[in-house]
């Protein structure tokens, strides 16, 4: 077998996500859980434009999910307690010996780490779950490890962070070269670009510990978005500085340097919690569309998409209003998993 993962852009045959149910992530306020559900449904109904999207629920919440959600996504029952489904779903691939084959690595997932407040045991099934209603061959892997903690170009580069496939939270006793096989075996990886850590916010108790989908993502071979704060009063000043100088010295899996294109951050620094992660980077590529982080931010959301509809060509951007989600730790790409269409 010869697993790959293709590039985002390649065409999709439906996008997979997770409705929110009661719990730490949602909100201990009825103010805050409509919120979340709200915000899961807008990302949900955006992408129900463009694609085929297939909704996992928790039985619990399927009455609400019906109400809430459009009547061409299609509804799976299964019990879960987180729900970025990029993290706790599978991430598919396609079997370049067997045309028509798709693949769903199903990810060892312990909660970015097992931390005390994570409730993910019950969404640590979903990668199999997934997997099988797809019909894909579940690849099972033991790298703890979520799919917000890659991206790929479908030619064998894949970006990832130090702090997280080498969290030793996740993978006591990994190293690189362990990390790399394992992703050349189930992804298809040959070109590795390690980028030694995230976003500042990132590593708060309720972050991921350095996603690489909330600071860069491969568009085309050989092209890179980075997330780029502009203001030095924020600490991601001089950490996207520094990424930016790493990343200009880094080859993908054809020998080429990468042209890096700045998506800048929008101006707000703060919330109540801290310095926000508020990047554009955290975008979900459809079939002939993108669907955007917004920030309430007119200007920055609009210049942001000017960005995306160059990287993209051809593709319809459309904002959904994203501080909901990252109030609760990650964005629209954390919260959506796309199944690429295979070649029958």
């Amino acid at each position: 077998m010869s697993w790959r993962m293709p590039a985002e852009t390649d065409r999709h045959e439906r996008t997979w996500m997770a409705f929110p149910r009661e719990g730490i992530t949602l909100g201990d306020t009825d103010v805050l859980r409509e919120e979340g559900y709200a915000a899961w449904t807008a990302v949900a109904n955006a992408v129900a434009e463009f694609e085929p999207l297939t909704m996992v629920v928790d039985p619990s919440e399927t009455v609400r999910a019906r109400r809430m959600l459009g009547s061409d996504v299609e509804i799976l029952e299964a019990p879960l307690d987180e729900f970025w489904m990029r993290d706790v779903g599978p991430t598919f691939v396609v079997d370049g010996a067997r045309p028509g084959v798709l693949g769903a690595v199903d990810w060892t997932f312990n909660g970015w780490g097992a931390p005390d407040w994570a409730e993910w045991r019950l969404s640590a099934e979903l990668g199999r779950i997934a997997g099988d209603a797809a019909g894909a061959e579940v690849v099972s892997s033991l790298l703890v490890n979520e799919g917000g903690g890659i991206h790929v170009d479908g030619e064998g580069t894949v970006l990832l962070t130090e702090t997280v496939q080498l969290d030793p939270r996740r993978n006591r006793f990994a190293d690189k070269a362990r990390v790399e096989a394992e992703l050349s075996r189930t992804i298809g990886a040959t070109a590795f670009v390690w980028l030694p850590r995230g976003l500042t916010r990132d590593y708060d108790d309720f972050g991921t510990n350095g996603h690489v989908d909330i600071v860069a993502t491969i568009v085309s071979p050989g092209r890179l978005l980075l997330h780029r704060q502009n203001d030095p009063a924020h600490p991601d000043f001089e950490v996207t500085r520094d990424l930016r100088a790493l990343l200009e010295q880094q080859t993908d899996a054809a020998g080429r340097r990468f042209e890096i294109v700045d998506l800048p951050a929008p101006e707000t620094l703060k919330d109540s919690e801290g310095f926000v992660d508020w990047s554009y980077v955290n975008h979900l590529v459809v079939n002939d569309g993108v669907i955007a982080c917004g920030f309430g931010e007119e200007k920055a959301d609009a210049a942001a998409r000017e960005i995306l509809a160059d990287a993209y060509p051809g593709r319809r951007v459309v904002t959904v209003d994203a501080r909901p989600i990252f109030d609760r730790g990650g964005g629209i790409h954390c919260i959506t998993q796309q199944q690429p269409a295979v070649a029958s």
